[in-house]
């Protein structure tokens, strides 16, 4: 049976050893008129000046986490914004993303073609859709790159599962749903992968 084709980014699932994921999360800056928008299920990384900025296809940086929304001041009516993502060029000092950091995290990601089961444990990188997300919901368009397993331990994510939701568990069409783990998290990357 084919897999829904829902771009979705990163959404976390669990915890490794079986845990739930309880909703924690820590709180970055992003530097005033980042030009970059963020969505929500995005990997982000480490920028310059204390500040995280959307980590791209092909990057290498360590990864911080996944973004899971924002708030900042808007600056030409003065409120309060709450957002699931951060549309760029916002000129305010107080732009605080919410981010997934928790390294113990395990995420579900759609791929971008059918993924076997022998690709498990491989090191993979994502690709950025075009566009990279959907403006008027703020999710992200993020997918697994399925052609770019190896052992690379500069690659973003590490397959571990197959998703066991029945609509995307199908591992011989593309959109597989594969459940990943951070490989290059800025708190400790992990072990090189086996594809």
């Amino acid at each position: 049976m084919a897999n829904e084709t829902t771009k979705m980014g990163l959404i976390p699932v669990r915890k490794v050893g079986g845990q739930s994921w309880t909703g924690g999360q820590q709180k970055y800056r992003i530097a005033s008129g980042a030009t970059t928008a963020i969505f929500q299920g995005d990997l982000v990384t480490q920028l310059t000046a204390g500040t995280i900025g959307r980590h791209a296809a092909s990057g290498t940086v360590p990864i911080v986490g996944v973004f899971n929304g924002c708030s900042y001041t808007d600056p030409t009516s003065g409120e309060t914004v709450f957002s699931n993502s951060y549309p760029g060029s916002i000129a305010a000092s107080d732009i605080v993303a919410n981010v997934i950091d928790d390294p113990m995290v395990q995420f579900s990601i759609q791929s971008d073609e059918a993924f076997p089961v022998t690709d498990l444990f491989g090191n993979f990188d994502i690709v950025d859709s075009s566009p990279v997300g959907d403006t008027k919901t703020g999710t992200s368009n993020m997918q697994l790159d399925t052609s770019t397993g190896a052992t690379t331990a500069t690659l973003p994510l590490k397959a571990i599962d197959i998703s066991q939701d029945p609509e995307n568990s199908d591992v011989a069409s593309a959109g597989t749903n594969v459940v990943v783990v951070i490989q290059n998290h800025i708190m400790g990357a992990k072990s090189a992968g086996l594809a």
